[in-house]
């Protein structure tokens, strides 16, 4: 299933350059200038509402660092950043601080995502009361976000180091989730999971895409994975984008030397690497995961 969105962009980056100070040492603060590296230079790109967005490249390329920027964990050195066409920056503070709910972030190492000495249903607690959900509504809807993310609320007891990568990946998932968003930045989230627990993630994330109608930005080096699920994709390269457009473009007649080189990279190619044939989360797993997986 590819998903569709409307066409209109929910969000959009207008030349975003996010610069930082190169370390010197002491002597070197005497005798030169502080020198600066781009990590994203002159970055533009407008994701659609309700699709999936494939953000791809090498580790260094400057990936994290704009999904940092869309969920204004850094802010840009310079450019734009637009919700639904308004300036982010210029908007006053109690509405920045109501979009920052609207966008959150699906983190890659699901060990230091969570913290090890909270339980499951603290972590998705607090998420819940910094939404302003009621304690009377709490019991109920943590329940319902372990359900939604295919858990066993019996989980809800454990620390996170009790849980399976794949457990803890989908509890970074419901906490996300706890803040009712409209656009979702998954940060490499199977990057660090068995190869059997990936396409479960992929599976869900698609599921979250189509019940929910949630913009989903997917961060992969893995494309196979963009091929299959994201409606458009863009390449980047040295913090710039090099390349952007629909996967069945942009991954079979790639007009950049660098996209083709990521291509020829996969060893079986993308069509051999794809899970294309996978079935759904709900065909392939029982109603939530084992307790005790």
């Amino acid at each position: 299933m590819t998903p569709n969105g409307s066409g209109m962009p929910v969000l959009e980056l207008r030349d975003i350059r996010k610069e930082y100070t190169l370390r010197r040492g002491v002597l070197e603060r005497l005798t030169r200038p502080a020198r600066t590296i781009a990590a994203v230079d002159g970055v533009s790109m407008a994701i659609p509402a309700g699709s999936i967005f494939g953000l791809v490249g090498e580790s260094g390329s400057g990936k994290s660092t704009l999904a940092q920027i869309i969920v204004r964990l850094v802010e840009p050195t310079a450019g734009q950043l637009l919700y639904r066409g308004k300036e982010i920056a210029m908007l006053p503070p109690a509405e920045r601080t109501r979009l920052r709910h609207r966008i959150q972030m699906v983190f890659q190492d699901t060990y230091s995502s969570l913290n090890p000495r909270k339980r499951i249903r603290r972590a998705l607690a607090e998420a819940l009361a910094a939404r302003g959900v009621s304690r009377r509504q709490m019991t109920d809807e943590i329940t319902m976000l372990m359900r939604q993310v295919g858990l066993d609320p019996a989980l809800l007891r454990r620390f996170p180091h009790e849980l399976s990568g794949g457990q803890r990946q989908r509890v970074g998932i419901a906490r996300a989730l706890a803040m009712s968003p409209e656009i979702l930045v998954a940060d490499e989230p199977v990057s660090s999971l068995d190869v059997s627990l990936q396409g479960q993630i992929i599976n869900l994330l698609q599921d979250l895409n189509r019940e929910l109608g949630l913009t989903i930005v997917l961060i992969s080096l893995d494309l196979a994975i963009v091929a299959r699920i994201c409606s458009r994709i863009a390449v980047m390269s040295a913090g710039k984008i090099v390349e952007s457009g629909p996967p069945g473009t942009v991954l079979v007649t790639p007009s950049h030397p660098y996209t083709q080189t990521l291509i020829d990279a996969i060893p079986r190619g993308i069509a051999g690497s794809g899970r294309t044939d996978e079935p759904s989360a709900s065909a392939r797993e029982p109603a939530y995961e084992a307790a005790a997986q």
